[in-house]
């Protein structure tokens, strides 16, 4: 079996490779066991200067790594370059922080000394998404590398460039071999490598199915997971809300990566005295995004990242107008687009408020009060984030207390920070990555009690 990377907006074949056979990647792991072996004793400096090194060699070559992601899955280059830059970011911020957090932490008790040290486990196995293909897998490997575990990766398999590049990154930084490594395989492939011995936990981000399968496939091992599934966010507008700003970036916070994001606003909930300038304003905005060709800087809507995704997009926008919806713009497909579409009207019955729309879909419904918007928020299986947009910021923390999700951001949009936590709840996943609680997802929380004699 090959997989195969296909340029989205040509629909030409950039490359395909042979996944790798049973015994190849057991080998694989076999090394990376042996890396573990020595990465796990070297000193924090050590690693930090490793991370260090990643981060400035990535900079210096983002022009190569964000071309390799637009070609891959079609995000505007000025997106990719971000990405990169944000990944920089992550290394950076774990290099720096990562032994104050994990340091020896004393405890109070009745003991002649007790405190909890943070161990490092062995191999985390990462499976991946092609929507970040570089800022998901720093995101795990950062911490995860700092913390003294070594990593192994799966990416989506139309991203396998972006995959073998990242390895290249690593093998030319780091004096000590195998510490990272690339897994082409299939995902039929994947319940092998979690029931491997050497692997002590999976983080994987991807859809709900995938997450229930790797969860399940782990749970018989008796293994870790941190799952980062879906999300439908609610972006909520308030009456005494800035509009201005908040349709300008409500577009932005839809329309990042031509709307490929589980973090992306998806359900906009507009109370009705502010509705109508609100849809204007953003109307005008969608009108004038620039749609084209994703390797030009002035693009800001590339291709959907796969052909099939098209039409997936176009049956929910459809089905929605049948249902009552109305299209202000957009709600066309051409070629490996489908351009920039504002949807009014929309209620709850509709698939477009109940699904994870992942595309370029604005979806607006209209609200009439304070807890109508609350209770639309949570009407969804969906707990990743979501954002409230009021002059009243005291209010706004109430409103945020009775959101169920993982986060809620006041009067801005939701987003992944290396200093925040960031996770979900329902189906959108468990476990936190980033900040000092993601890196201790990963680690042997070791309680250590001393009597003297």
């Amino acid at each position: 079996m090959k997989l195969k990377s296909i340029n989205p907006f040509t629909r030409k074949l950039i490359n395909e490779y042979e996944t790798f056979s049973e015994e190849k990647t057991n080998l694989i792991l076999e090394d990376v066991s042996v890396a573990f072996s020595f990465w796990k004793n070297l000193s924090f400096n050590k690693r930090k200067d490793f991370l260090l090194s990643v981060a400035n060699k990535l900079k210096l070559e983002i022009n190569i790594h964000s071309k390799m992601i637009s070609l891959e899955m079609g995000k505007p280059i000025a997106e990719s370059k971000l990405e990169v830059l944000k990944s920089v970011w992550v290394l950076e911020y774990y290099a720096l922080n990562a032994e104050n957090f994990l340091k020896n932490e004393y405890i109070e008790s009745d003991f002649s000394e007790s405190f909890i040290q943070y161990d490092p486990i062995g191999i985390v196995f990462g499976i991946m998404p092609w929507n970040f293909p570089y800022w998901q897998v720093f995101r795990f490997i950062a911490p995860s590398l700092m913390a003294g575990n070594v990593c192994i990766l799966k990416h989506a398999s139309n991203v396998s460039g972006c995959a073998l590049l990242i390895e290249k990154l690593i093998k030319e930084c780091c004096p000590y071999p195998n510490v990272f490594k690339t897994l082409l395989i299939s995902s039929s492939q994947v319940a092998s490598v979690i029931s491997n011995n050497a692997v002590k936990a999976v983080t994987l981000t991807g859809s709900e199915y995938a997450g229930s399968q790797v969860a399940m496939q782990a749970g018989k091992e008796i293994k870790k997971t941190v799952l980062e599934l879906g999300g439908s966010d609610c972006f909520i507008v308030l009456e005494d809300a800035d509009i201005q700003k908040a349709a300008k970036t409500a577009v932005a916070a839809r329309f990042l990566n031509t709307g490929q994001s589980c973090i992306a606003a998806k359900r906009f909930l507009i109370h009705d005295k502010i509705h109508d300038s609100f849809v204007a304003k953003v109307e005008s905005l969608i009108k004038n995004l620039k749609v084209g060709d994703p390797l030009l800087d002035e693009t800001q809507i590339g291709p959907l990242a796969k052909i099939e995704f098209i039409d997936e997009i176009d049956r929910l926008v459809q089905s929605s107008i049948k249902k009552g919806a109305k299209c202000i713009c957009g709600g066309k497909k051409k070629d490996s687009y489908y351009y920039p579409t504002l949807l009014i009207n929309v209620n709850e019955k509709m698939d477009v408020f109940n699904y994870e729309t992942f595309g370029p879909i604005f979806c607006v419904t209209r609200i009439k009060s304070v807890e109508e918007a609350i209770r639309l928020a949570n009407n969804s299986d969906y707990g990743l984030g979501g954002s409230v947009w009021t002059s009243n910021t005291e209010n706004g923390k109430k409103i945020a207390n009775k959101i169920e999700t993982g986060a809620v951001f006041i009067n801005d949009m939701t987003k992944s920070d290396p200093r925040l936590p960031f996770g979900g709840v329902k189906k959108s996943g468990y476990g936190i990555e980033l900040s000092k609680y993601g890196i201790r997802e990963f680690v042997n929380m070791k309680t250590v009690v001393v009597n003297n004699c």
